[in-house]
């Protein structure tokens, strides 16, 4: 069994840049040995055997879905979505404020909760950029937990975590025991297969990146390719935000980190004409509450349940 995992995480790092360790091996029995019971195989070794071979592109499609790590919830951590309200959204506003564009990233998007929290502040915003094209692209490498994030439909367990009430009752419609998201919020974000040790050029240029809670399951060479090509795809007076426990320490990257707000990260030598893009732009009074408790969110009468 040690053998076969040793050899299952050498696929795992050079297909998917997965980087697993010894203390993870409950992840395979939780996760790859139903797929082995699927295959009526004869255990972890036969399954290895069959991915070396090459022969079953799905087989190996759903080993490396297994395996990835799909933990989310909405606002999950709740300072990068307090810090992309009041800082790098107006910042990007009144940059933007001629072409009117903007264009976000949730990578490693998971099932939705991400960029669906990313849509629901924009929405908050929605007074305030008539005209504006907005676009949200969430990307992951599970077409599995995209399906879901395109369905937007969560149980009650998941919309419990980290949204608050006024927003539920705002953008969600309860069917049964579930909550589907209103089409208004889920026609905000598209949602599209992709593996980060690929190219992504075709995605185009953005002005926001979430990369949070994935560079971790990387080693340091590919961390820093990731971020190389990311900064590629930056603009130059945009932002990236991390996870809360990753940072750029040991990485050489052309990212510098935001000298008043921890996790924010941006082109070196962009910090100037941020902070001064930032000045040009006071933060509404909605854009100072806690998530989720903007003017629209607070009227008592759509109070119906306690979430």
């Amino acid at each position: 069994m040690s053998q076969a995992f040793d050899t299952l995480c050498e696929y795992l790092r050079r297909n998917s840049g997965l980087v697993m360790e010894q203390s993870k091996k409950y992840l395979v029995e939780s996760r790859v040995m139903p797929i082995v019971r699927r295959e009526k195989l004869s255990g972890l070794e036969e399954l290895v055997a069959l991915l070396q071979k090459g022969q079953s592109p799905k087989l190996a499609k759903d080993v490396i879905e297994a395996m990835t790590i799909n933990e989310t919830y909405f606002f999950r951590d709740k300072s990068p979505f307090d810090q992309f309200r009041t800082v790098m959204l107006p910042a990007m506003l009144a940059a933007r404020q001629n072409e009117k564009r903007l264009r976000i990233w949730s990578a490693a998007a998971s099932t939705g909760q991400e960029a669906y929290s990313i849509a629901m502040i924009l929405d908050d915003f929605a007074a305030r950029i008539p005209g504006w094209k907005v676009e949200i692209v969430g990307t992951d490498l599970s077409e599995q937990v995209l399906e879901k994030a395109r369905k937007a439909t969560y149980s009650q367990f998941e919309v419990q975590r980290g949204l608050p009430a006024p927003m539920l009752l705002r953008h969600f419609n309860q069917i049964g025991e579930s909550w589907q998201l209103s089409d208004h919020i889920r026609s905000k974000v598209t949602f599209r297969p992709l593996n980060l040790l690929a190219d992504f050029t075709t995605l185009g240029r953005f002005d926001i990146i979430f990369c949070r809670n994935v560079l971790i399951y990387f080693d340091a060479v590919r961390k820093t390719d990731i971020l190389a090509r990311m900064t590629r795809v930056l603009a130059p007076d945009g932002f990236v935000t991390l996870g809360a426990s990753e940072s750029l320490i040991g990485l050489k990257t052309d990212l510098v980190g935001h000298g008043e707000h921890r996790g924010i990260f941006m082109r070196a030598g962009a910090a100037p004409a941020v902070e001064q893009s930032a000045m040009r732009v006071a933060p509404q009074p909605s854009a100072t509450l806690p998530i989720g408790f903007g003017a629209a969110a607070m009227s008592a009468s759509r109070l119906r349940t306690t979430g």
